[in-house]
């Protein structure tokens, strides 16, 4: 298939820890949510824990839970091989020993129309990031104390 041919959207990851291996599930049907809305599309979604020794290990979706409460079954088979041993041991090296995190892989399927429009015409992403809202709230704080009281 030619590049052309494929309409695609923006691909982006996200790592997301869970200190002490707690997950709420309250994400989790937002993310749904996004995917039923078509906004998204999950290539990959995959769990990792840190033990205290540091090593790191792939958790299957099936074995997050015991009690039952938290229901990812909706996930499983999110697979779609992008995600090798490098990008777990990658993502481990972000973590606090005793937390568990996950990976997320996913197409901006909102953006595809526009990505593949501009592929079309010759453009190219040459580069990409993100800003952490933080980082941004922190700025307009800096912005919003810098300007002069107004009369």
């Amino acid at each position: 298939m030619t590049e052309e041919l494929v309409e695609m959207g923006p691909i982006d990851y996200v790592v997301v820890e869970f200190p002490g291996n707690r997950m709420t599930g309250e994400g989790f049907p937002l993310l749904v949510d996004l995917v039923d809305r078509g906004l998204i599309r999950i290539l990959d979604l995959l769990f990792v824990r840190k033990d205290e020794d540091g090593s790191v290990v792939g958790l299957e979706i099936a074995d997050l839970t015991g009690d039952g409460a938290l229901d990812l079954a909706v996930f499983e088979g999110a697979s779609s091989g992008l995600l090798g041993q490098d990008d777990i041991e990658e993502a481990g090296g972000a973590l606090s020993p005793g937390n568990s995190a996950a990976i997320l892989v996913y197409e901006n399927l909102w953006a595809a129309p526009f990505a593949t429009a501009l592929r079309r015409g010759g453009a190219q992403l040459v580069a990409s990031g993100r800003i952490p809202v933080p980082a941004v709230l922190a700025a307009l704080d800096e912005t919003d104390d810098a300007r002069p009281p107004t009369p």
